[in-house]
């Protein structure tokens, strides 16, 4: 999977940008505050359709225009336009010039895998962020999926308010309860399957690129569910054994909408134990074993997007970074100095310098 090319319109700080890419290793410089970072966001978004600094699309659109577009150009076994446009009516997207009713039938096409400084938030932020990004890495390989937690939503939504009307009236009657928890189970026991699958797979290969980068440690991820080897029978006597504490708080307590993760490092919670180095370590390991999930699941590369990664890291561990990458893997790499990228890497790359929103392809000689 190639993006070949991305034209961004009033988009951050970006009026009109027009711009291709290599098919390996694109290095993008810049001053910090010169749209590097809206670049990649604008890549982000375009497979996506979300972004990854900001829950508002709004925030997206130029200052004092209307209208924000991201288009772009990506060759898989075919070659497709893809196109988001942004507004105070919300968003829409379009495949190859047709407009598409469902965003989910959008968000399977791209496959991108980003690896952010700000990633350690998935070790230190709340369950619930865990869970949003764990989401958004499966619901990009699994239409299923993505559909599956909209159904098990509606129906918590349901069943939330049933339980709310049972307290405030006092009620006690369990029949209709019963349906919606039946319901509940069912959906939640295929996400939580999917999502253990997942964290099986990413255990497949996240010790031995932990390993092969920074030479030491066992890492794993685990995951925390009520649901997890669980069958229908035993988790519908545990939520009826609670359904007198659910009623109490009028609200629904136990279910996937509370799973949680962690990653371990040698045995031990590295969100406790880990330093910070480690944490971004592990996460570095976490981004890189997505690249080959996705390869396996769908047997193409995704796109794959390093943002100042020369920051983090220093010259021995970039190397083996560099020797561990496909030469198949599409890669953006993001930093403020280019005198901080390996020379190695440098050597094949296409560069690219940012400049108050403008972008020029340079050659390696500078």
């Amino acid at each position: 999977m190639k993006l070949k090319k991305l034209v961004l319109k009033n988009f951050r700080n970006y009026s009109n940008l027009d711009v291709d890419f290599s098919d390996t290793t694109n290095i993008i410089f810049g001053d910090n505050g010169s749209g590097k970072s809206n670049l990649i966001e604008g890549i982000y978004l375009l497979a996506l359709t979300k972004s990854f600094r900001t829950n508002n699309d709004l925030n997206l659109i130029k200052e004092n225009e209307g209208k924000a577009s991201v288009n772009g150009t990506i060759v898989t076994n075919e070659k497709c336009s893809y196109q988001i446009d942004i507004d105070e009516e919300g968003k829409k997207v379009f495949i190859d010039g047709d407009k598409l009713n469902k965003i989910s039938d959008y968000v399977t096409k791209i496959n991108i895998v980003l690896f952010n400084p700000l990633d350690t938030r998935f070790i230190n932020d709340s369950p619930a962020f865990r869970r949003k990004i764990l989401n958004i890495e499966i619901s990009q390989i699994n239409k299923e999926y993505l559909n599956l937690l909209s159904d098990y939503n509606k129906v918590l939504k349901n069943r939330n308010a049933y339980l709310k009307q049972l307290l405030i009236n006092g009620n006690s009657s369990t029949e209709y309860l019963d349906i919606l928890t039946g319901k509940l189970i069912d959906y939640g026991l295929k996400i939580a399957n999917i999502r253990n699958e997942y964290i099986n797979e990413l255990n497949n290969f996240i010790s031995d690129i932990y390993k092969n980068i920074f030479e030491y440690g066992d890492l794993k991820i685990n995951y925390k569910s009520m649901f997890k080897n669980k069958n229908v029978d035993k988790l519908t006597d545990d939520y009826r054994r609670n359904y007198r504490k659910e009623m109490n708080y009028g609200k629904t307590l136990f279910g996937i909408h509370h799973d949680d993760f962690e990653i371990k490092l040698d045995g031990h919670n590295i969100r406790e134990y880990g330093s910070v180095g480690q944490q971004k370590n592990s996460i570095i390991s976490f981004k890189l074993s997505e690249v080959l999930i996705i390869k396996k699941l769908t047997h193409d590369f995704p796109i794959l997007i390093l943002d100042d990664l020369f920051s983090e890291l220093d010259d021995k561990k970039i190397n083996n970074i560099i020797k561990m990458l496909n030469k198949e893997v599409q890669t953006f790499i993001t930093t403020t100095d280019i005198d901080k990228v390996n020379k190695e890497l440098l050597v094949d790359a296409s560069i690219y310098k940012v400049n108050n929103a403008n972008v020029e392809r340079i050659d390696n000689n500078g």
